[in-house]
This record gives structure tokens, C-alpha cells and sequence, in this order.
């Protein structure tokens, strides 16, 4: 398993960064690789990724949910087997600190390499450089999801 983690500052309120985050369907303008997020309903998603020049598809299911603080997901099916968080910390009125942990496992010769040489590290650091001038540039949330996932039982 593969475990990455980056943390950076955007210079926006709180619920402008988690409301744009909510906005799954919005990931290709800022996360390379991915092709394309269908929102399927509130806790389920259909991704169709290129991960080192191949072609992924895998289904997610936000596993808990609370607004302004966190995003928690696990793959159900798929190609790519991953689980993460993202979390969400208000630093003053107009500035926020969001943290993304994300483990998985890389499955063909190519993405142990990539993730041996912490290529995924490298992706996930650009990422978080897209999102930040993405939400930055923008002025506002192109929408937002204020619904709340509880964590499951057990």
C-alpha cells in the first residue's frame, strides 16, 4: 500500500474550499489524469482516470462526510484500489489549510515504480498547486454540498 500526504494554504474562507471540493465533477480542471467524476447520488462516484499512460475506471463511496471539516472516501470497484481523506482547517476568515491523505495500492509494474520513486507524491503536490489556483481565481465555490455523511457504525 502506498501512502500519500500533502497539506497546503488557500486564500479562501473555509466553506468557499470545502463547498469547491464537494464539486467532484469539477476535478478534471485541476487533478491530471483525471478524465472525468460522474456523482452518481450524494455518497457514490464513477471515476475514468490515466494513471502512468493507462486507463482506469473505479467506483467510490464517501464513507463520512461533515461539512467544513472532512471528506472520507473508499474505492468499491474498479481498477484502482485506494481509500483517503481530505480535511479542511480554518487558519483565519479568508485563508484555510486542507490536508489530503490518500493510500493505495498500485497494481501494475509501472505504478510500483511511480510510486517507489514517489511519483504519486509529486502528482498529488501539482494537484494541490491546480486546486489552489483553481478555487483562488474563481471568487467563489462553483457550487457546494452542505449534506452530512455520518461515519458508519463498527
Amino acid at each position: 500500500m502506498s501512502t500519500v500526504q500533502e497539506s497546503f494554504d488557500v486564500e479562501v474562507p473555509i466553506r468557499e474550499a470545502y463547498d469547491q471540493w464537494t464539486q467532484f465533477e469539477t476535478f478534471p480542471a485541476f487533478m491530471q489524469g483525471v478524465k472525468s467524476v460522474t456523482q452518481v447520488d450524494d455518497t457514490h462516484l464513477h471515476w475514468d482516470v490515466s494513471i502512468v499512460g493507462q486507463k482506469r475506471e473505479f467506483d467510490t463511496v464517501i464513507t463520512e462526510q461533515h461539512p467544513d471539516e472532512r471528506i472520507a472516501w473508499k474505492s468499491t470497484g474498479g481498477d484502482v484500489q485506494h481509500a483517503g481523506v481530505v480535511t479542511f482547517h480554518r487558519l483565519n476568515d479568508d485563508q484555510t489549510r486542507i490536508t489530503v491523505q490518500l493510500e493505495w495500492e498500485p497494481s501494475t509494474v509501472a505504478e510500483k515504480v511511480g510510486s517507489a520513486v514517489q511519483a504519486d507524491t509529486i502528482q498529488i503536490k501539482t494537484d494541490a498547486t491546480r486546486f489552489k489556483e483553481f478555487v483562488e481565481a474563481r471568487g467563489r465555490a462553483t457550487g457546494g454540498w452542505r449534506g452530512d455523511v455520518p461515519r458508519p457504525a463498527g
